[in-house]
C-alpha cells in the first residue's frame, strides 16, 4: 500500500512543504512571507491559522487535495528533550511549544505541530513530529560538563543527522540498529555526532556551546577570555547571545557567512580567507576525532551533510585528516521534507511505532 504524507517545516519567514507517496515526491515548494504580514500577529504561535490556509491553497493549486493523505507531519521544534523517532502531537505538547521558559525563546519551527496538528483535526488524520533538534539520546556519561551546575545537553541537527544515517546504512548494507558512524551537519552551524546502534549518544551543542566555529557560530571558546569579555561592561548578554550564535566564525571573520563569496575570494588569492576556512575544517575534523573515541574507534562510516559540503575543498580538507578513521560519505544539501515525510511513512507501513509525549 502507497502512503500519501504532508510535511511542513515553518522558518521565521517562510513555511516549506512537500508532500510524498512512499519515496516519491508529489510536491514541495517554499512559500515565502513577508515580515510585515506576520508582524500584525504579534507572535510567532498566533501565526499557525494564517500560514495554515497558505498551505491548504498551495496542495489545491497544485491538484493535491487534503482528503487524499494519510498523515501530516511538523518540523518538531523546542519540545522538552526526548528521543529520536517519531511522535504524535497531543495537548501537552503543545502546551510546551508555547512555553518560552523551557529553552529561552520560541522558534518558528514550533509552528510545524500546531499547523499540522489543525490540518490533521480538520481532514481526520494523524499528526507527528519527527527527530525535532532536542532528541537527546545521550549516554549518562555524556552529560557531565566539569561543574555540577551546568549539564551537558543536545541541541543539534538531530532531524538531517538522523536520517542520513539512515539511508547510509541502507546504502552500506547495514543494520541500523547496530550501525556506528560519524554524522556532521554544515550549515549556519555545525553539528557532529557518534551514532552508536542508531543513537546519537554524543553531539555538540549546535547552537551555543562546544564543537567547531561554522558560519555563524563561534563554537568551542577559551573561558577565561570569554569572561573577560562578558564582564567587560561592553556588552549586554543579549548582545553576546547574538554575537555567539549569528555573528560569529566566519562571518566574524570574514565578514561573510556565504560559502560561495568566501569560495570566490579564495579563488581570487585571498590567503586570510583560505586560513579561516582551514581553521573551520580542521576544528570540524578535530571534533570527528573526538567522536571517534566515543564509539571506541569502531567506526563504519563518516558522512557530511548541508550546504557546506558543495564546496569540494572543504571536503577534501576534513577527509585529509580524517580518512584514517574511517571512509567518508557526502551528501550535499539538506533533506528535512524528504525526513519529515519518511519519519511518518515508517509509522503508517508498520517499520516503526509512534511515540507517545511523556509529559
Amino acid at each position: 500500500m502507497a502512503y500519501r504524507v504532508l510535511a511542513i517545516n515553518p522558518g521565521s519567514t517562510s513555511t516549506k512543504i512537500a508532500v510524498y507517496e512512499d519515496v516519491m515526491p508529489l510536491f514541495e515548494t517554499t512559500l515565502r512571507h513577508d515580515p510585515k504580514e506576520l508582524d500584525v500577529f504579534g507572535g510567532i504561535i498566533e501565526q499557525y491559522e494564517f500560514r495554515k490556509k497558505l498551505v491548504l491553497d498551495a496542495m489545491m493549486e497544485n491538484n493535491i487535495e487534503p482528503q487524499s493523505l494519510d498523515a501530516v507531519v511538523g518540523r518538531g521544534g523546542l519540545v522538552r528533550s526526548v528521543s529520536g523517532g517519531t511522535w504524535k502531537i497531543c495537548n501537552s505538547m503543545l502546551r510546551d511549544l508555547k512555553d518560552p521558559s523551557l529553552w529561552g525563546r520560541i522558534h518558528a519551527s514550533n509552528l510545524g505541530a500546531f499547523i499540522a496538528q489543525s490540518i490533521g483535526e480538520e481532514f481526520n488524520l494523524p499528526s507527528y513530529i519527527v527527530d525535532p533538534v532536542v532528541v537527546d539520546e545521550f549516554e549518562d556519561i555524556a552529560r557531565i560538563s566539569g561543574i555540577p551546575q551546568i549539564e551537558r545537553k543536545s541541541l543539534f541537527h538531530a532531524l538531517n543527522i538522523r536520517y542520513i544515517s539512515r539511508l547510509l546504512a541502507n546504502q552500506l548494507k547495514k543494520d541500523f540498529s547496530s550501525f556506528n558512524c560519524m554524522g556532521v551537519h554544515m550549515g549556519g552551524g555545525i553539528s557532529v555526532g557518534a551514532i552508536k546502534g542508531g543513537k546519537v549518544g554524543d553531539v555538540n551543542n549546535a547552537l551555543l556551546g562546544m564543537g567547531p566555529f561554522s558560519p555563524q557560530r563561534a563554537g568551542a571558546l577559551p573561558i577565561g577570555d570569554l569572561l573577560d569579555m562578558a564582564f567587560s561592561g561592553k556588552y549586554t548578554h543579549k548582545e553576546l547571545i547574538t554575537m555567539l550564535s549569528k555573528q560569529g566564525g566566519l562571518l566574524a571573520y570574514l565578514g561573510t557567512d556565504s560559502g560561495i563569496e568566501i569560495n570566490k575570494r579564495i579563488q581570487a588569492g585571498d590567503e586570510f580567507a583560505g586560513k579561516i576556512q582551514d581553521a573551520m575544517c580542521y576544528q570540524v575534523a578535530k571534533e570527528i576525532g573526538a567522536c571517534a573515541t566515543v564509539l571506541g574507534g569502531k567506526v563504519d562510516a563518516i558522512f557530511l551533510s548541508g550546504g557546506l559540503v558543495y564546496n569540494d575543498c572543504i571536503v577534501q580538507a576534513i577527509k585529509s585528516r580524517t580518512s584514517f578513521i574511517a571512509p567518508l560519505h557526502t551528501f550535499p544539501g539538506e533533506k528535512e521534507m524528504e525526513a519529515l515525510c519518511q519519519g511518518g511513512i515508517r509509522v503508517l507501513s508498520g517499520a516503526e511505532e509512534a511515540k507517545e509525549y511523556p509529559y
